[in-house]
């Protein structure tokens, strides 16, 4: 995978609007955390970490050997329960810290190991993320699908529920997808934490946008491979099943 030192951190509540109870969900006689957490230790990481917000998630996680941590319950987002950590861990500015969430029991471990090594290259950027282009028309208009825009060096420009760029004058340009994979410095997560949300995050539900208000650089990179589709819902859950099922 990589030789890049980072530490994977696994954000996982209990609530969820659509799907209460969603890293507890079973898949083949095992929780939707277990999946993740398999994934993210494939990736290479020194050290991976659950953390959560419910006593049931952390017991479940100990009963399949993974090191979870209790966190407070009024986090707005996953960033903020990942910077409790980082700073109850006291780790260093310069600790790449990489966020997998925990509804994606199919991410390929080698885009987890090529977010850390983004961030690892470019030492300029606080944070570190991943694209993948755009297909149809249907996942361009799709507001569950968050899109990106970014400069001539690779820096993420914005990020929108809606299809961005606006082809004024007719046309299809060329489009991408945010991955919701991120490699954080450690001073990064402490100053997001510190922030607290921002007018743009609350308006499209997007945590990424309050790095680019506070002036974070994000580097970006188009996706080695395109990641299947997290769990929002039952159906994709009885999606991940099927899937997994033909594997075996």
């Amino acid at each position: 995978m990589t030789s890049t030192d980072f530490i994977v951190v696994i954000p996982a509540r209990f609530g969820s609007s659509r799907l209460p109870g969603k890293p507890l969900a079973d898949i083949h006689g095992r929780p939707m955390i277990a999946w993740v957490y398999e994934r993210a230790v494939w990736s290479g990481a020194t050290e991976t970490i659950v953390a959560t917000d419910d006593a049931r998630i952390a017991k479940a996680c100990e009963d399949f050997g993974a090191p979870a941590v209790l966190t407070r319950c009024d986090h707005s987002s996953g960033t903020d329960r990942i910077a409790e950590i980082a700073e109850r861990f006291g780790w260093d500015d310069d600790q790449i810290v990489v966020n997998v969430q925990g509804d994606e029991p199919l991410i390929p471990p080698a885009l987890i190991a090529q977010t850390a090594a983004l961030a690892a290259r470019d030492s300029d950027a606080a944070i570190a993320t991943l694209v993948t282009p755009i297909r149809s028309a249907q996942e361009r208009q799709n507001p569950n699908f968050a899109k990106v825009v970014f400069d001539r060096d690779n820096r993420a420009l914005y990020f929108s529920r809606a299809p961005i760029p606006w082809p004024r004058d007719g046309g299809t340009p060329a489009s991408y997808r945010h991955i919701g994979l991120y490699a954080y410095r450690a001073a990064a997560l402490r100053a997001l934490a510190a922030a607290g949300p921002c007018e743009l995050e609350q308006i499209e539900k997007l945590e990424q946008l309050r790095a680019l208000w506070l002036g974070l650089g994000i580097a970006v990179a188009v996706a080695a491979e395109a990641p299947p589709a997290g769990v929002d819902t039952e159906e994709d859950l009885q999606a991940v099943r099927e899937l997994l099922a033909r594997e075996s």
